[in-house]
């Protein structure tokens, strides 16, 4: 297709004071093979990095959305860099892991939600005014007639901190209704966790409900009013699919779910031995959860998804281990490589559409790449590393978690996974974050590594948001692997330019190349990644989750 937007070259001009001042080769108009070794034949790390990202981020990878031509160029790409330096293919003497999924978007017009009350009145809702609904990825066609109701509170089972929305309700063949989010009274990452719409799903499944209906709190209405979350109503969803051919979803029971507007919930609630108005007032409440109950209504829902088969790969190189014994024990490291493709809505316009993605997350696999040829320089660590680049980050964290359940070290065992994406490298960084590294040994082994480089580890800025859960290291704790997820820190300036490019530019097609990147900052964000993997590589003993801790406890056993 013709892109409506010039291509930004590679020439970025001039970086932070201490980069090489050599001028950078429009790379990303080369063709793979070129770049490829344009770059290899680069000494300078500051270099190498920009050329990275100059390809990947290039108008011609056309924002590298799973399964389209742009990420698979940019897989290849990044496999080819792997060979060149001397990594080994990963996949089984593949570079590609194949990951199959199953790509669904909602039917608009087949979208229907009733409410009828005690009284026998029925209230036909309208979509995406008065409601949104999500048919199961796993289905074409649903229909869910005039089924019971319970009110669930959050919908969050949590025995291990004295918490269970489930007790004493029976959901066999009704609809589970829940607030989004979960109780403060869990900490912000296990809090995070269990607001999760899948675990809810899950848990709901594993009770009988056929359906799931989420309400807003005050917090979820502020985050994500009601005219943002129906923007995209045709949004494309995505699964992976097992070997037998099921989809995979985490509620195999549940037909299908829908949000309800805040001012349509209270008619779920007719009735009712307590009102919504006093329920979304205990859900909002400091302290406080509303306990679950039976409700009084009847409610249908019918909905229908167009699906097909796609897929799309995770690049995977393998550095194997030099011990005998310990080669056997893998250290992960990820990064992913898809965006968000383009907005063909903008491009229709004459506008600015691809979402280039430079910063989200060419610059995490750029970095990754530069960790694996430090890697490969010396002798190889104790420890077997594998370098993987794994798609479908964007669509749900889905190339990361079919690694994590089918990863590809034979008869080795993964012990730990170190994640890059996004770290925001416009400031010349005095301080790391390392989401995760309070949880398990690696934490140790993270500060050495920043002693060494001179830099301080901080504690999470911005906790509220739960970033733990968020990027594909999740899918390796879920697995029970002791994890981290690294970004720069909020010290120095940070603060400021994180907030300016997550409110400007992220997830827009301003996140780009030609952003004042510091690749001299970013070279040392490398290096303190090397240290830490190599250090982990070849750490006497593997990492262990820290006694009591709660992810630890959750998946590790």
């Amino acid at each position: 297709m013709t892109l409506m937007k010039t291509r930004i070259p590679a020439i970025l001009g001039l970086i932070a004071a201490g980069a090489c001042a050599t001028v950078a080769p429009p790379v990303g108009e080369l063709s793979m093979q070129a770049a490829v070794s344009t770059v290899g034949a680069e000494t300078s790390d500051a270099e190498r990095l920009r050329m990275d990202v100059n390809w990947l981020a290039d108008d011609a990878r056309e924002g590298r959305e799973a399964g389209t031509q742009g990420y698979l160029d940019a897989a290849e790409y990044v496999a080819a860099r792997m060979e060149a330096m001397g990594v080994q293919p990963g996949a089984d003497g593949e570079w590609f892991q194949n990951v199959p999924f199953r790509a669904a978007t909602p039917v608009l017009d087949a979208a229907a939600l009733s409410v009828t009350g005690p009284d026998g009145e029925t209230h036909n809702l309208t979509s995406l005014e008065d409601f949104r609904l999500f048919p199961s990825i796993a289905r074409e066609t649903f229909s869910i007639e005039n089924a019971e109701a319970v009110f669930v509170g959050f919908g969050v089972h949590a025995p291990e901190f004295g918490h269970d929305d489930y007790a004493g309700v029976d959901l066999e063949g009704k609809i589970a209704v829940y607030f989004s989010g979960a109780p403060d009274k869990f900490d912000n990452e296990s809090r995070a966790h269990f607001s999760s719409g899948g675990l809810k799903a899950k848990e709901a499944s594993a009770r009988g409900a056929i359906g799931a209906i989420s309400l807003f709190t005050a917090a979820g209405e502020e985050r994500r009013p009601w005219d943002r979350y129906v923007a995209h109503p045709t949004y494309t969803a995505m699964t992976w699919i097992w070997p037998d051919g099921r989809a995979e979803t985490s509620g195999p029971n549940i037909k299908g779910s829908a949000t309800l507007h805040p001012e349509k919930a209270s008619l779920l609630f007719e009735g009712a031995a307590q009102s919504y108005e006093t329920v979304r007032a205990a859900a909002d409440a400091e302290g406080e959860a509303p306990e679950g109950f039976d409700l009084e209504v009847r409610i249908s829902m019918a909905g229908a998804m167009t699906a097909e088969k796609t897929s799309s790969p995770n690049v995977v190189g393998l550095i194997p281990g030099s011990d005998p014994v310990l080669k056997d024990e893998y250290v992960i490291l990820t990064a992913h490589l898809d965006h968000i493709g383009i907005d063909e809505d903008a491009i229709a316009k004459g506008e600015d559409g691809v979402n280039n993605g430079a910063m989200d997350n060419a610059i995490g696999v750029a970095t990754m790449l530069e960790v694996a040829r430090r890697l490969t320089e010396d002798e190889a660590p104790k420890r077997s590393v594998m370098i993987v680049a794994v798609t479908a980050e964007e669509k749900g964290l889905l190339g990361s978690d079919y690694f994590a359940h089918f990863p590809t070290v034979g008869d080795g065992e993964m012990v730990a996974n170190v994640n890059l994406d996004m770290p925001v490298m416009l400031h010349a960084f005095t301080d790391v974050v390392a989401f995760g590294a309070e949880r398990s040994t690696i934490g140790p082994i993270m500060e050495e590594a920043l002693a060494q480089a001179g830099v301080r580890l901080s504690p999470d800025p911005i906790p509220q948001l739960g970033i733990f859960t968020r990027s594909d290291h999740y899918r390796f704790v879920e697995q029970g692997v002791p994890s981290i997820f690294l970004w720069t820190g909020f010290e120095n300036g940070g603060e400021e330019q994180f907030w300016d490019f997550y409110k400007n530019h992220y997830h827009r097609p301003s996140d780009e190349p030609a952003q004042p990147i510091l690749y001299s900052d970013l070279a040392r964000f490398a290096e303190i990644n090397y240290i830490i993997a190599n250090a982990l590589a070849e750490a006497p003993s593997r990492p262990t989750w820290n006694e009591g801790d709660f992810f630890g406890e959750q998946f590790a056993k």
